[in-house]
């Protein structure tokens, strides 16, 4: 089960992150939860996949918000480098970025 002892150990800025919550544990977990169910990375990498840079850029900037708000400071990082890359439409390799934020998202997923 996880807890916001290993959300932080994790990196997340769980002090912050419960601010948001007016301190709110369970809600916070539930939070980080309901965003482990999301699948707007999936929607990034295909839209990455299709060099479609314009939703590329929906979805990143869509999960920097979520992210943001969470405080998943290590997932958060790699997205909003790629937020900005992908405000620009810039065409680039984006595998590094991809795989940094699935290397710390299965960092998360096995806290649960």
């Amino acid at each position: 089960m996880l807890t916001v002892e290993d959300l932080t150990k994790f990196g997340a800025n769980t002090t912050e992150a419960l601010q948001r919550c007016m301190g709110n544990e369970m809600l916070y977990l539930k939070l980080v939860n309901r965003f482990l169910e999301d699948n707007s990375f999936t929607k990034l990498k295909e839209a990455l996949a299709n060099d479609d840079l314009e939703t590329a850029f929906q979805c990143a900037h869509a999960l920097k918000g979520v992210l943001a708000n969470l405080s998943l400071t290590p997932l958060l990082n790699v997205i909003f480098e790629m937020t900005e890359l992908l405000r620009n439409r810039q065409k680039i390799d984006y595998s590094n970025y991809l795989e940094r934020y699935e290397k710390a998202y299965s960092e998360l997923v096995s806290l649960c």
